[in-house]
């Protein structure tokens, strides 16, 4: 990689000072005088307070009394220093949130020598800040004081002063005032063996780590400083770095904090570190060098120690101890503190992960994967497959043996979740994490902890294989394993039982049985279960989710992707009978499906139609369709040079063909079909299969040639080829990811139902989606379907399509030429409308190895205009989305409006017959218009039914199936109709899987070719709406003009 061994390339370098500039501050001369005079005015409020002023519990008796704490009285004395310490003292700082940390270093004087026993010296900490916070509220220079916590302990809360002044360049800052105890406890008395909480019988080394932390958190910054100061390079990589952080969500209590990823930096950086890093590299090496040694080191297994200067080395025996009591170790003088006390297990999991993405990133993505890392947006519905949230406002169980013992009860909480679910879901899951943020800002401690339960808890879980996710039993031992299985039985309640399987084991085994079409609901059950038994929570306060948007793919209860074996049998069939047929000229030699429901992605595959089986036993049937949804399924003949040369010729040959063999299966089998000039369909087993002729010598031209030549193609042989070979990729990616089928059907609802059904073709939608699960960089591949399609809507609204291709390379074949080529091919069509930005084509570049022009898909649509307004629908969905996700949200109408579409952007509308719909059972809301003026109301007509009824049933199955409308859609035609007659007029946008309101938006004023005069005004408007009324009379219930557009100038 040419920036690992050298300066970077300038596209890499612009984009990493551009975002460096837009992070760092400044530090100019008159911020730091602004910000000493702040310091000055915080020193002088503390001066002011008297000594010997004595202090109670009386002053915070909430927190003492939650704390736990037996003794707290002191007399104030004033703080030894007041210094600024933290990433500022460095100049290291990274926006947004400009803080500057203020060390208070606190008296020995008020502490007694046993202080460190029974959190008193927590209680008189947060004492000594009551105090001080009194007294700030005095001074000139400070707006507000407001509490925090630090690194979410609510046992050390710290103060957050926000000055009335800004720097030079108008930012807004505070200033964090977090006390440090220097030298104010004996050492031996915080060891890890030691107990210093008296209520409980065990060691207590993360409440001795808590007090170690205040003791040495200055020497820890005098570390790092040493380290920074002046090294313009390493203080980039960390700004970065702490970017890198705060956008992977890293930054939690149990993970990463800005101090541990500076610690981490200068231990590389030292000799301890072997000077991984040295003066010479740039900032990106320091960057990826520091997400190695986070991912790949196996130094953390022996715990990551900074040797004193010419002093010995910490002993083993002091190592073990610490990779004892703590999963993860970074100590130094003394070694008795672990600075990364916090960090779990499961955290540092999540971060080695993160790292490793990271790295793939910038091994694999272009620019270094600088946009993937630090443009693409990360939050917790799309990082995780799985996101449940658990409301435990009013739940006082968790803390029933006090709120803080070694650890905060509320961590205890997470690690007792934690455990719960790794055990439930072992073998299925990556990465399971557990947080509960429940600290806030401007808590009101001095009354306790009461209420910091407000806050929900949050799991959020990655798959890491979707079989073992899928699996329906979780297997238990043998019987005769009497502990073991009592262990099981305790753990799964009434779901474990005794099973004997086939081999003549005989074993413990708890199962979810789920249809094919529905276990991504096991790993939602099994959490229910789990959780609702250990931890005797109310269903109603788990929130998974997991589900909340199958209704919208759903016939009724059922989800009609579960007929897919019944299709794809039916498929089978008429292959192998295809393949038999020998009364035709030349024999069939292959059989491609070509319909999106063969590879799983249609979203609403059809369901077997009564009347379109062989045998159709009609007798006790209520109703049928009337409509059928024809599958294109696409053979090819053997060679043969007696083919026509004339395109007309070839395609009445190709009728020939199709009609000979549509008699054949008559003939052979008495499989029914319905031949029309364009088309032949074939009715076997419930199903229309409309079969399309690939000419061999276009698919010789293509294999000789290459895919240059597809325009000299004819179009129907041209259309079948772009077709099989975008099936079969798709088939072959479905296989590697079977989310990517619900991922794709939602994407298409969301499509249809915001109306842009004319917009973005079936197989763009495909490809869009195909390229979250080729490239998801920086996640992995999405497991599950809510965290697919918030991507797909990410995708949409954040992809800069004006300046950059998208590569979807499903196999693989693409080699650097091939990008090459695509990206000078893309160039050269943004160069031919040079500043014309809104007449782009294509404006979304979508290239793949057979269509490296993006011609075959969105050639022609969507347009610029069309492009922004998807975008923009798209980021108003996936920011709701997050938001019903993240928040209190139980309604389950709140999740349908994400695929109601406001009609209120359209400049007329048009409502349809519910009833006259094709298929109405798939409408998900009836439509209404409550604003605008009524141009006209039409009557329902009697001429279409979309289901034929009992009382036709006595007719013989053949006179029925005669009335079978194969392909037959009145929206469809009646939108093909007004874009005919009218195109020059509006715009058409409808929603073609089943919505009953088609919007219209006037094109007269950038129009020059008109489909019938208008000039405009409100009169002309009403009579050419009253005609696009009159033209699918029967259909249309009412249009409605919203508003009257103004002519350009």
């Amino acid at each position: 990689m040419a920036s690992s061994e050298g300066a970077l390339p300038d596209s890499e370098n612009l984009k990493l000072r551009e975002l460096l500039k837009e992070v760092q501050i400044e530090y100019t001369p008159q911020d730091a005088s602004t910000i000493e005079d702040v310091l000055s005015s915080i020193r002088e409020a503390i001066n002011k307070i008297p000594d010997d002023l004595h202090v109670t519990a009386d002053v915070a008796s909430g927190f003492v009394r939650d704390v736990g704490a037996d003794k707290s009285e002191f007399k104030f004395r004033k703080p030894v220093s007041v210094e600024i310490g933290g990433s500022y003292s460095f100049q290291c700082v990274a926006r947004p949130d400009v803080n500057v940390d203020v060390f208070l270093r606190l008296p020995k004087d008020c502490f007694h020598e046993k202080d460190y026993l029974n959190h008193r010296y927590h209680a008189k900490r947060f004492l000594y800040l009551c105090i001080i916070k009194k007294y700030l509220k005095f001074s000139s220079l400070v707006k507000d004081v407001r509490w925090s916590v630090f690194h979410n302990e609510a046992r050390k809360p710290i103060l957050v002063v926000y000055p009335g002044k800004k720097l030079s360049d108008g930012t807004e800052f505070c200033m964090k005032i977090i006390p440090t105890a220097s030298s104010v406890f004996p050492i031996s008395k915080l060891n890890l063996a030691r107990n210093n909480v008296r209520k409980i019988t065990e060691a207590t080394p993360k409440y001795n780590s808590s007090i170690l932390e205040d003791m040495f958190i200055e020497d820890a910054a005098a570390i790092v400083r040493r380290t920074f100061s002046g090294s313009r390079e390493l203080s980039e990589a960390l700004i970065l770095l702490k970017v890198w952080c705060r956008k992977n969500l890293l930054y939690v209590h149990d993970c990463l904090d800005g101090f541990l990823i500076t610690l981490i930096m200068a231990y590389l950086a030292s000799k301890s570190g072997k000077n991984r890093i040295s003066a010479s590299m740039n900032t990106m090496q320091i960057f990826r060098i520091t997400l190695d040694f986070i991912a790949n080191s196996k130094a953390w297994e022996m715990g990551i120690v900074f040797q004193p200067e010419g002093g010995k080395s910490i002993p083993n025996a002091d190592r073990k101890a610490h990779l004892k009591s703590f999963p993860i170790v970074i100590c130094g003088s003394p070694p008795d503190y672990n600075m990364a006390f916090r960090m779990s297990a499961n955290g540092f999991h999540e971060l080695r992960d993160s790292a490793m993405l990271a790295l793939n990133c910038m091994a694999k993505c272009k620019d270094l994967g600088f946009d993937e890392m630090f443009m693409t947006k990360i939050d917790f519905p799309a990082k995780y497959d799985y996101c449940i949230r658990l409301n435990l406002k009013g739940k006082h169980d968790f803390c029933a043996s006090g709120f803080c013992n070694d650890d905060e009860s509320w961590r205890s909480y997470e690690q007792k979740i934690q455990c719960i679910l790794d055990q439930a879901l072992s073998g299925r899951t990556k990465i399971i994490r557990v947080t509960w943020r429940n600290t806030y800002l401007c808590c009101n401690f001095e009354n306790g902890f009461m209420m910091l339960d407000e806050e929900p808890l949050f799991i959020g879980i990655t798959i890491g294989s979707l079989e073992e996710a899928y699996k329906q039993a979780v297997m238990g031992p043998s019987p005769e394993d009497k502990d073991r299985a009592l262990d099981f039985r305790r753990f799964w309640g009434d779901k474990a039982s005794l099973r004997w399987f086939r081999d003549g084991r005989i074993a413990e085994v708890a199962v979810w049985e789920h249809e094919e079409w529905d276990k991504h609901l096991i790993v939602k059950e099994i959490i229910e279960h789990v959780l609702v038994r250990h931890l005797a929570l109310p269903r109603q306060n788990i929130l998974p989710v997991v589900d909340q948007l199958d209704f919208v793919l759903n016939n009724g209860r059922r989800d009609p992707i579960s007929n897919a074996s019944t299709l794809l049998k039916a498929y089978d069939e008429l292959s192998k009978r295809l393949r038999l047929i020998d009364d035709i000229p030349l024999k069939i030699s292959s059989v491609q499906p070509l319909d999106s429901a063969f590879r799983l992605t249609s979203a609403f595959p059809p369901v077997p139609n009564p009347l379109a089986h062989q045998q159709s036993n009609l007798k006790n049937l209520k109703k049928a369709p009337s409509c059928i949804q024809p599958l294109e399924v696409m053979i090819q003949l053997e060679g043969s040079g007696l083919w026509p040369l004339d395109e007309l010729a070839i395609e009445k040959t190709k009728s020939a063909f199709l009609l000979k063999i549509a008699e054949s299966f008559h003939n052979k089998w008495l499989v029914s079909y319905a031949a029309s000039e364009e088309d032949i369909d074939i009715f076997i087993s419930g199903y229309a299969f409309r079969l399309k002729i690939l000419h061999a010598r276009s698919l010789n031209l293509v294999k000789s040639q290459g895919t240059t030549q597809m325009k000299h193609i004819p179009p129907s042989d041209r259309k079948l080829f772009l077709c099989g070979q975008h099936s079969s990729m798709l088939n072959g990616l479905r296989g590697r990811y079977p989310v990517l089928g619900p991922v794709v059907r939602l994407a298409k609802r969301w499509i249809a139902a915001h109306l842009f059904s004319t917009i973005l073709a079936e197989e763009a939608i495909e490809l869009l989606v195909a390229h979250l699960f080729l490239k998801p960089s920086p996640f992995h591949s999405p497991c599950s379907r809510i965290t697919g399609f918030i991507r797909f809507l990410r995708l949409l609204s954040e992809y800069d399509w004006s300046f950059s291709p998208l590569i979807v390379d499903i196999n693989g074949d693409f080699t650097p030429a091939d990008i090459t080529e695509i990206n000078e091919r893309f160039m050269l069509s943004r160069k031919e409308f040079g500043d014309n930005v809104m007449n782009l084509k294509p404006a979304m570049y979508l290239a793949t190895t057979y269509d490296k022009e993006s011609d075959a898909w969105t050639g022609d649509s969507p347009t610029a205009s069309d492009l922004k307004r998807l975008a923009a629908y798209a980021s108003c969905s996936a920011n709701f989305l997050t938001d019903i996700i993240m928040k209190n949200q139980t309604d389950p109408y709140t999740w349908e409006r994400l695929f109601r579409t406001p009609l209120n952007n359209y400049d007329a509308v048009i409502l349809l017959h519910r009833d006259k719909l094709a298929y109405p059972e798939r409408l998900l809301f009836p439509s209404d218009v409550k604003q605008g003026k009524q141009i006209i109301r039409g009557k329902p007509g009697k001429t279409f039914q979309p289901f034929i009824l009992q009382g036709n049933m006595i007719e013989n199955s053949e006179e029925l199936k005669s009335k079978l409308m194969v392909g037959f859609d009145p929206q469809r035609c009646y939108v093909r109709d007004i874009e005919r007659e009218f195109g020059g007029n509006f715009k058409v946008w409808y929603d073609s899987i089943g919505g009953d309101a088609i919007g219209l938006t006037t094109a007269i004023a950038n129009s020059k070719k008109r489909g019938r005069d208008c000039d405009g005004n409100s009169g002309d408007l009403h009579d050419t709406l009253k005609m696009v009324a009159e033209l699918g009379k029967g259909l249309v219930a009412s249009v409605h003009l919203l508003k009257v557009p103004k002519l350009d100038s």
